[in-house]
């Protein structure tokens, strides 16, 4: 699932979904977002498969595979609700991780939200944190290329 989030997040919510994802990237005072319309598409996707893949709905037609991949986007959605939404933005719960993998997929995330706009950006993936110190050097250099506005807390 990971190459499809960082695909989706990279080429449909910083691409042609940006109106919906884009209060996502500013600040606001609104407990839902338009970027949560995303986890809608994402529910209906996952009913479909599990749809597609139950005999009870298609009989003997229905496609096994079905099942598994609804299961997938279900736990995927799951997962990504509270890491992303609870631990990384603290829409849930306050939690802020002092050291390892958690800490680190904090601080790439951060880094994501570095750019100001849809164009340029670092870490699009969801479970797959790269360095923080080689991200920063991606942005600065995305930076003095004029591929990305980087916000100034960043640019040191």
């Amino acid at each position: 699932m990971e190459l499809v989030a960082w695909s989706s997040h990279k080429y449909v919510m910083h691409g042609f979904g940006w109106a919906w994802h884009r209060d996502h990237h500013e600040p606001h005072d609104r407990v839902l977002e338009k970027n949560d319309l995303f986890a809608l598409v994402g529910a209906a996707m996952s009913v479909s498969m599990f749809a597609l893949g139950s005999p009870l709905v298609l009989g003997a037609s229905a496609w096994w595979p079905g099942t598994w991949i609804g299961l997938g986007i279900l736990v995927y959605g799951i997962v990504y609700t509270l890491v992303h939404d609870g631990l990384v933005h603290q829409r849930y719960f306050r939690w802020v991780p002092k050291r390892g993998y958690a800490k680190r997929l904090v601080q790439a995330h951060k880094l994501h939200h570095a750019t100001i706009g849809k164009e340029g950006g670092v870490s699009f993936g969801f479970v797959i944190a790269r360095d923080p110190a080689k991200l920063k050097r991606e942005l600065a250099r995305q930076r003095e290329q004029g591929k990305a506005r980087v916000r100034e807390a960043v640019q040191d």
